[in-house]
């Protein structure tokens, strides 16, 4: 008999394209910059938000570099799989902080071919080829909380 994955219930409506590339900013981030993943995150389908805890803001040169990275990622066309372990399994290898008290037993691992793997109950596109092109569109930093807040959208595919 097969056993039965039971996940926590998940309370938001992404947009598919845009929360995959929300991931893959992500790691891109944590790629050129050193910084974790990001600490706030408002996804829309029209525009969406990210803040990241940095030590300084990024150049703009290094927004310029972030966008080319990004987009260089989803034009390789990499498949979007998920992975369900248990949280004992995932110790390690994710940062659980994040997971709610209630967490269940079992968590869901979505994986950006090789490029990326966090701890999602989102959804996601099937391969990166259907999220269009990544633009940042405006961003601003805050000295005192030595936070970069960029705001982005997608160009259809």
């Amino acid at each position: 008999m097969e056993q039965q994955i039971q996940l926590n219930d998940h309370n938001k409506q992404e947009y598919p394209p845009m929360h995959t590339c929300e991931h893959i900013i992500n790691r891109t981030m944590m790629n050129l910059f050193g910084c974790g993943r990001s600490i706030s995150a408002h996804i829309e389908r029209k525009k969406s938000k990210l803040d990241y805890a940095l030590e300084s803001a990024p150049t703009e040169q290094g927004v310029k570099r972030l966008e080319e990275a990004v987009n260089a990622v989803i034009a390789q066309g990499l498949d979007v799989t998920t992975e369900f372990i248990t949280q004992e399994e995932a110790q390690g290898r994710f940062d659980l902080k994040r997971l709610p008290d209630d967490a269940s037993e079992t968590v869901r691992v979505v994986k950006v071919g090789n490029y990326d793997e966090c701890l999602c109950l989102g959804t996601h596109v099937r391969n990166t080829s259907e999220i269009g092109t990544f633009k940042v569109i405006s961003h601003d930093w805050n000295e005192e909380a030595k936070r970069w807040r960029m705001r982005f959208k997608l160009v259809a595919p």
